[in-house]
């Protein structure tokens, strides 16, 4: 049977999601550009573009710095099957969804796991991973910088004492951190960090950048077995993004173009200023939310990710109608959420090109609305006005400061 498709259209969202996010107009062009070889030496010199930036943005000098063409969960793989083999054991911080699924994949290698974990909505303490690896040789200690299930943020400067003190590489997973959080690779001495493109970068999804140190690399070279992943084999792979550009597979080239252009906007902005505005927006968006009544699952500020904030859904609203009402009346996808938190919390991103003023309003008039028509009292234009008033006092903070 024929069946006729029609041409492609999909609707034009504003992704207020943990990622994918929505992405600036100049990102889409780079998308449209014509396609080269991936071996044609013009595209090696875009590639040579692609590792500067890189390099500038994970603040690093490491030689192994490249965009893998994998997800974000492709970053967690890489890093953990190139450190680990039999006789090995690492330990794995879980929090949340995604620090939890590192731990999962350490589990298929031949290395002996353990997990050192705190409830949802809080970091994990670095004394209980000290005294989980007290008396043993633990060759990695890996935890999610910024844990996308939960809106967490864990400090990498204690997790770095940590594994100094036990001997092991730190593997840091930024994919909801980087480019929105200070991260300085080689000041914080993190030995493996990945990320991924859709998030703060607002890149298209489907690469992980990652940068190796030299203290893993020398780990890489000493392995008594092979990586069990050719794909993901990081010595290799290095051979396609080293000097001599040698053939290992066939990359996707127009989301590196993209993620080309997405990190030049990184770097007009400036990293201290992208900091900043992701930190002001997540401030004004809390306000505004607490304003309308609504509680933070993450109590202590200190412990909020800026990208991701996870919002608790208030007794008597149904979760799936709010997100839905969200979509087809304000064009706006929020996320739920996940595993033990499912119909729990809400999870609000502001990630790059969408952690923006006129977005933050415009989420919390529609929130209202929303929120209204499923019957929740609150006081009206509340969460707005909050917001407001947390901008105009951010302006006035940073006119003082200078």
């Amino acid at each position: 049977m024929t069946q006729s498709i029609g041409e492609l259209n999909p609707p034009n969202r504003l992704m207020l999601t943990p990622g994918p996010s929505s992405m600036d107009p100049r990102v889409y062009r780079a998308l449209a550009t014509p396609l080269v070889g991936h071996m044609d030496p013009w595209f090696k010199g875009c590639m040579d573009d692609v590792q500067v930036l890189l390099r500038q943005i994970f603040q690093t000098e490491n030689r192994i710095t490249m965009p893998l063409s994998a997800s974000g969960s492709g970053g967690i793989e890489a890093s953990v099957v190139n450190t680990l083999e039999e006789g090995d054991e690492a330990i794995v911080a879980v929090n949340g969804t995604f620090s939890d699924r590192m731990a999962v994949i350490a589990g298929h290698t031949p290395a002996k796991v353990t997990k050192v974990e705190a409830p949802y909505g809080r970091a994990v303490d670095p004394e209980d991973v000290r005294r989980a690896g007290k008396g043993k040789k633990i060759k990695i200690v890996g935890f999610a910088h910024g844990e996308t299930s939960s809106g967490v943020i864990t400090d990498i400067d204690s997790f770095r004492k940590v594994a100094d003190e036990l001997g092991a590489l730190l593997i840091v997973d930024t994919v909801a951190s980087l480019a929105a959080v200070p991260i300085n690779v080689d000041r914080q001495r993190i030995d493996i960090c990945f990320s991924g493109t859709q998030k703060a970068i607002s890149a298209p999804p489907g690469m992980s950048p990652i940068t190796v140190s030299p203290q893993a690399e020398e780990v890489f070279r000493d392995r008594k077995t092979k990586v069990q992943s050719w794909y993901f084999d990081l010595s290799t792979a290095m051979n396609y993004w080293g000097k001599d550009r040698l053939y290992h597979h066939t990359p996707p080239v127009s989301l590196i173009f993209a993620l080309r252009e997405a990190m030049r906007i990184v770097s007009e902005e400036g990293l201290e200023n992208r900091w900043e505005r992701h930190r002001t927006n997540q401030l004004a968006l809390i306000a505004g939310l607490e304003a309308m009544g609504l509680e933070m699952l993450v109590k202590n500020p200190a412990d909020r990710l800026p990208t991701v904030t996870a919002v608790m859904i208030p007794s008597g609203i149904d979760d799936v109608k709010v997100r839905n009402q969200l979509l087809d009346e304000f064009n706006i996808e929020i996320a739920g959420g996940l595993g033990p938190l499912k119909a729990k919390i809400w999870r609000v991103g502001l990630m790059g090109h969408c952690s923006q003023r006129q977005y933050v309003l415009l989420f919390l008039a529609a929130l209202e609305k929303t929120l209204i028509d499923q019957a929740f009292r609150l006081p009206s234009g509340a969460g707005v006005g909050a917001a407001i008033q947390s901008y105009t006092h951010a302006g006035t903070a940073a006119a003082m400061s200078r």
